[in-house]
Order: structure tokens, then sequence, then C-alpha cells
């Protein structure tokens, strides 16, 4: 039934993305124009809730802000307030503490009867225990890596994978000129979305994404295979999560004081190293990085982020409670906020992506069965 909320939050968790100010806006505007609402924007994520670092936001603060990267918010993905981090003991080990009660104390010390919660899984994983305490969270998906339950797509995908795919598309020039092979580590965490749609769209040669443990032995024989075809250089896409069979996933840093402690990367260099070393062939290798965080969204983004945040506002305003925007065959739906924080959205092994580019003779690093000859073949 219709809610007679009149003042709620906005809160960025999580990475920055692109189209995070596109959700704010729509949010807020809604929220001001259609609702007639007060608005407070809490900056820094979850660290600014813990610390009460909470004001108001204007039809004003959310103009011409449509095009710009980043959000005028802050944000932050250090702060988990159920396991705050507050320093180390004498044997430099971290102390966490619980502030959901300071962050409870906080939202209704500003009138606050509800709150927006812009972010990916770490972000909505955060905001259940709020919506456990009787605090209502609305969330809307955001996040680069496409990997949140529920929901189909999250804005700021798309304008990772045109960053993704511009890179690759360059490297194709490099890599041809030189006779090279080009190895571009892409982002994504445990879910290969990025590295598998950029890397269909760019035409690479080579996907390598965590949900297909990859053989280097069938990426050798691949490339060389290639080599002596004439075709004189190979692209390969490699998502940051991608692994070996029978391998672990690589990372740059541990830091036990993060919700989210292991920082994956390496796999890029390792992969192009281990290539050249067994083929001889001359191999280099890109690490992306944030470049496909930042920038201005893509017009997609921009459109869905604008879809997100005034359903999200309808969703609150007919008097939904603890739900996400989300979106399934192209409908704007909605779904349990806890449930979509319990997991991550992977690639399934059998996506129609990865079959169309398996018939175009696109390897994903693996042995594939012969059905015809039940035998094992490199694709």
């Amino acid at each position: 039934m219709p809610t007679s909320i009149k003042r709620i939050g906005i809160i960025t968790g999580g990475g920055d993305c692109p189209g995070i100010n596109a959700v704010i806006r729509a949010v807020a505007k809604t929220a001001i124009y259609k609702h007639n609402l007060q608005v407070m924007g809490i900056e820094d994520g979850f660290l600014g809730l813990v610390e009460n670092r909470i004001s108001p936001l204007t039809s004003l603060h959310v103009s011409g802000i449509l095009n710009r990267g980043g959000t005028i918010l802050g944000t932050n993905n250090r702060c988990n307030p159920s396991k705050h981090y507050v320093g180390d003991d004498e044997q430099g080990n971290p102390i966490f503490q619980n502030r959901l009660d300071e962050c409870v104390a906080n939202l209704k010390r500003h009138e606050i009867e509800a709150l927006i919660v812009i972010g990916g899984d770490g972000t909505m994983a955060c905001a259940a225990p709020l919506v456990q305490k009787g605090i209502n969270c609305i969330g809307v998906p955001k996040t680069i890596d496409n990997d949140i339950l529920g929901t189909d797509i999250t804005f700021g995908f798309h304008t990772a994978v045109a960053t993704a795919t511009d890179a690759l598309d360059k490297l194709h020039s490099t890599a041809a000129s030189h006779h090279r092979v080009m190895v571009c580590e892409v982002m994504g965490r445990n879910a290969g979305w990025i590295a598998l749609t950029s890397g269909v769209a760019s035409g690479s040669d080579v996907i390598l994404i965590p949900e297909v443990p990859f053989s280097l032995d069938v990426i050798t024989d691949f490339v060389n295979s290639r080599m002596h075809r004439g075709r004189g250089f190979s692209i390969i896409a490699c998502s940051e999560g991608a692994k070996p069979a029978g391998g672990d996933q690589m990372a740059t840093q541990i830091d036990p004081k993060r919700p989210d402690p292991v920082r994956l990367g390496g796999i890029g260099a390792w992969v192009a190293n281990e290539i050249e070393q067994r083929t001889g062939i001359e191999t280099r290798h890109t690490v992306l990085g944030h470049v496909q965080r930042g920038g201005s969204p893509v017009a997609q983004d921009r459109i869905l982020a604008t879809l997100f945040g005034h359903h999200a506002m309808e969703l609150l305003m007919g008097g939904a409670v603890g739900r996400m925007v989300v979106t399934r065959e192209g409908r704007l739906q909605d779904a349990d906020l806890c449930e979509c924080a319990k997991g991550q959205r992977l690639v399934p092994p059998d996506h129609p992506l990865i079959r169309a580019a398996r018939s175009i003779r696109t390897s994903f690093g693996e042995y594939i069965t012969d059905a015809g000859h039940g035998r094992k073949k490199s694709n």
C-alpha cells in the first residue's frame, strides 16, 4: 500500500561506476518533483553513515550530472557497518566493531525514513542487516562487473565493456604490426562478463574467464596454429579472475581490513610470460585497470540508470520494503534485497555468447569434447 514517507536518504557504496550520478539525479528529482519529498545525501558510502556525514540534496545539487562519471556523494569500499575496522591490536591484528546501531541512530537523527542504496553485491550485503533492523532500504544494482544476483544487467556494465572493447581494438593494430600476442587483463572479479562481452565484441582470439578454467597447453597450441596459418598475431581478453585448470586465482594484495580482502590481478602478465616462454612468440600484456570505472557513461547506462532510479522511487512510494530494482528479460521488476546480497551472478558455462564465440573458433583455453569422434580437442 502507498507510504507516507516524507524524507529519504541516498547512499552510494563500493567502487565508483559510470552512471551513479544518473541514478542519484533520477531518484532525487523524482522524489522532489513528483512526490514532494526531502532528500538527504550520505557522503562516502557507509563510512559517511557511520560518521554521521549527511546533508540535504536539492534539485540544484543533482542538475547537470547525468553525463558525469563517478558519484557526487563520494563512495567507499572499505567500510562494512557490521564489521567496521577501527585499528589494530598490539600484535597488528585488525580490530572490528559492529556500528549498525550508530547507523540506525544517525538515520533517525536526520529523520530519514527510507534509504535508496546504490551499489553492488558488497553494498547490498552491508544494507541487508539494516533492513533486518527495520530500516527500509531499496537497492539499485550498480557494478561494472554485472555480477549481482537477481538482475540480468547492472548499470555501468555497458560503459566498462565499451572501454574494454576500445582497448582491445587498439591492441589489434599493434599486435598485427609486430606479429605479437597481446594479452589484455580486464576487471570482473569472479565473474567473466566484461572479458566475455568485450572479447566477443572486439573479435579477440582467446577469451579467459573465471567460469571456464583454462589450459596453457591449449592456449599455446591455438596461438601456434594461428601463426602457422599466417594470421601473424593473437589477441587474448583475460578476466582478472581467470585461473588455470587445477590452479587458483591470482591476487596482487590480501588486505584483512577490507570487507573483500582479496584484490585480484596478475593473471594477464603470467599468461603472457608463459606463452612467450613456451612458444618463443613475442608476447605483451596490458592491465586495463580503473579506466574501466571512469569517464562519462554511455547512452545505454544513462538510460538504464534513469529507469532504475525512477523505478526505485516508485517501489518505495508504493509501499515496497527491502526490495532491489532488477531487470529480467527486458522488463523492470524487483527482488528481495537480502536474497540478492547472498552471492554473485556468474557466467553460465553454456551461455549463448560462449556458444556463439566457440562457433566462430574463439578459444576459451579449455579442452572440449568432439561429440562426433568422442575425443578431446582444443577449440
